[in-house]
């Protein structure tokens, strides 16, 4: 088994803002194993400036000093070769999470099969992606709502002006919306605005409080007319457990957990606490947004529209339109990295 790390950097179409930073690029590492058939699967991560141990060389260092493991490991399972190598990449999920999707993706091409039927699922009726508005004037989230005329919205929030935003937007569209907040309400601010959102049109509120107010989270609860869905209180298995009572349901990023084998087993857990499950991307490039497609029979929402953000995608795959995922006519995740 070979290890091969390739690096982007790729602009995105316009800057993407929420309340804690802004961007217009994305650096991204996409892992490629490979065997000497020829066969191979492709992971991704990207660089976030939120999780610290997401740093593009360093999570380069740590795959690159576990090399001699993978080349002898013979590959047969993808969730037996999370759980060998999870204790060399402890504290690094985003790199192992590009590991993990390109193991899912190399067993499943070399069965035959596509990644969700390699699962045992069937792609019967599964959720569209919501398409992100991120922060930025009135008349330009305007422009490109109207532009895109998706069925579901997630809308950044987290100004002085976030009720006038969503009222704004809602006289130009009767689309459904999701609010994220990422972290930046006081609990009297979340209580105010959820009032006030729950009549226009929101289903749900994404990450009201800052990630560690579990408190606040148990008050803003048991008041909100609105459900709470966790993120950035939720980034590994153990977070899953705190949430009920807190949150009504969890957004489970790939790359925050380590990859799709802990995000399956905590979608699993999701269900056995009744709480609703969504799947949320990162910015992430086609590599990434295919992976996360072979979840959608397991989830009840999913925010996936990544690669609509990007000036030039970096590979081919699961194609995210307002109508669902188009999968391409190919085994494993889908994805091909472009020449």
């Amino acid at each position: 088994m070979q290890l091969h790390l390739h690096s982007f950097q790729i602009p995105l179409k316009h800057p993407f803002t929420i309340s804690r930073r802004s961007f217009d690029q994305i650096e991204n590492l996409v892992v490629e194993l490979r065997d000497d058939q020829g066969n191979s699967g492709i992971g991704e991560a990207t660089v976030n400036s939120y999780y610290p141990h997401s740093k593009l060389e360093e999570m380069k260092k740590q795959l690159l000093a576990i090399w001699p493991l993978i080349e002898n490991y013979s590959l047969e399972n993808a969730a037996d070769f999370w759980d060998f190598i999870h204790p060399r990449l402890a504290g690094f999920p985003f790199a192992h999470c590009a590991l993990d999707e390109a193991a899912h993706d190399y067993c499943a091409q070399k069965a035959g099969l596509p990644l969700y039927q390699h699962w045992g699922l069937e792609k019967k009726e599964t959720p569209i992606s919501s398409y992100t508005l991120s922060m930025a004037p009135l008349e330009i989230m305007v422009e490109r709502m109207e532009k895109m005329d998706w069925p579901l919205y997630k809308i950044k929030l987290g100004r002085d002006n976030d009720l006038e935003i969503i009222e704004g937007l809602r006289k130009h569209s009767s689309a459904d919306f999701i609010v994220d907040a990422n972290c930046a309400w006081s609990l009297a601010e979340a209580i105010d605005k959820a009032q006030a959102l729950a009549s226009l049109g929101v289903l749900f509120i994404e990450q009201p409080l800052p990630a560690h107010q579990w408190a606040d989270m148990e008050k803003l609860f048991a008041q909100s007319p609105l459900p709470l869905m966790a993120d950035e209180s939720c980034q590994t298995e153990a977070d899953l457990l705190r949430c009920p009572g807190h949150f009504h349901g969890v957004n489970i990023k790939l790359m925050k957990c380590g990859g799709l084998t802990p995000a399956r087993r905590m979608i699993q857990q999701a269900r056995e606490q009744k709480l609703q499950v969504m799947v949320g991307c990162m910015t992430e490039s086609t590599v990434g947004i295919s992976a996360i497609a072979h979840l959608l029979p397991l989830i009840d929402y999913v925010d996936m529209d990544g690669q609509h953000f990007l000036a030039k995608d970096i590979a081919d795959g699961v194609k995210v339109t307002k109508n669902g995922a188009v999968f391409p006519p190919r085994n494993g995740t889908g994805a091909r990295l472009l020449s």
